[in-house]
């Protein structure tokens, strides 16, 4: 039971993602306008880059590509020069010989953010890209500029308690039922080696599997941080407020100038879903002006409050 409604959510999840993908594949904007492969931590990655502007990394979510997120990369990439990866073992990076693991690939992206030029960036990523742009942030503070993390959260309890046995399942044995699902599909059409989907399955399981509790790690954070979370996401609605917290947010009234005001910002955006806030045009609208700086400490005055 848990194998097929674990497939059911991550088809229905992917398959909003394609969808929209198919409506942007062929605009001049999602194209990228330079794309290669660089080699990390044994790993030959695939990135690609999109758009021009003050960099901006993106990464994806779990067992999905950096086209998955459609029509927000292309507005990402009309104010900012973006640089996609496809994580380890997914899209067309190899999947190699090691195990699954965020903080690995948080050294693999410094790594290839040096190999191509990138002193320091801007960071965005979604549900498990947000585990690897955070891990690069604790990881390599000195390369993140600014971060924003979609629908990830920082320990596994702050899953709905119904989740985890789902991903518990998550194995090779999923493989064969997987193969209609648009996931699969756009997995086989790019991987260098199609074969290994049922590895690639069992190594995301065992990564699932492990327990993690960064809560420490968030307070090291100095850099500006937004989480951004959809009112009906796979974390608990506690779970987010404390992440917040634990950046420094939500501890008191902020003061009529922002005084009392942390640097760090919580959206949670109205009417999606963890499976669809990645392809919401709304995302892309929420993250731009605080990734690139728009007044975020600066107090209301009057003209804010009659402008239209």
């Amino acid at each position: 039971m848990f194998k097929n409604a674990f497939v059911a959510i991550w088809a229905a999840a992917m398959l909003t993602a394609f969808v929209s993908v198919s409506a942007y594949a062929e605009t001049e904007a999602s194209r990228p306008v330079k794309s290669g492969e660089v080699e990390a931590g044994g790993i030959r990655y695939h990135y690609q880059i999109h758009g021009d502007g003050e960099p901006l990394l993106l990464m994806h979510g779990g067992l999905g590509l950096i086209e998955m997120f459609g029509p927000v990369l292309t507005m990402l990439a009309s104010e900012r020069e973006v640089i996609a990866i496809d994580m380890q073992g997914h899209g067309r990076s190899e999947l190699g010989d090691r195990p699954i693991s965020l903080e690995a690939m948080g050294d693999d992206v410094a790594t290839i953010l040096d190999e191509l030029g990138y002193e320091q960036v801007d960071a965005m990523g979604y549900s498990m890209g947000g585990g690897v742009v955070f891990r690069l942030a604790v990881q390599h503070p000195e390369k993140v500029r600014r971060m924003t993390l979609v629908s990830a959260g920082f320990a596994q309890e702050g899953f709905y308690p119904e989740m985890l046995p789902m991903q518990a399942q998550v194995g090779a044995g999923m493989a064969e039922m997987m193969k209609s699902t648009p996931m699969y599909q756009s997995y086989a059409a790019v991987a260098p080696d199609p074969s290994l989907f049922p590895e690639l399955l069992d190594r995301m399981g065992a990564y699932m599997r492990k327990p993690y509790n960064y809560a420490e790690d968030v307070k090291t954070l100095e850099m500006p941080v937004m989480l951004v979370f959809a009112d009906s996401d796979m974390y608990r609605p506690e779970h987010i407020v404390e992440f917040y917290q634990l950046l420094g947010g939500g501890q008191k009234d902020a003061g009529w100038q922002r005084e009392n005001m942390s640097q760090n910002r919580l959206a949670i955006l109205p009417n999606l879903t963890h499976y669809d806030i990645g392809v919401s045009p709304r995302l892309a609208e929420t993250v731009l002006p605080f990734l690139n700086d728009d007044q975020v400490n600066a107090p209301w005055t009057a003209d804010d409050l009659t402008r239209k």
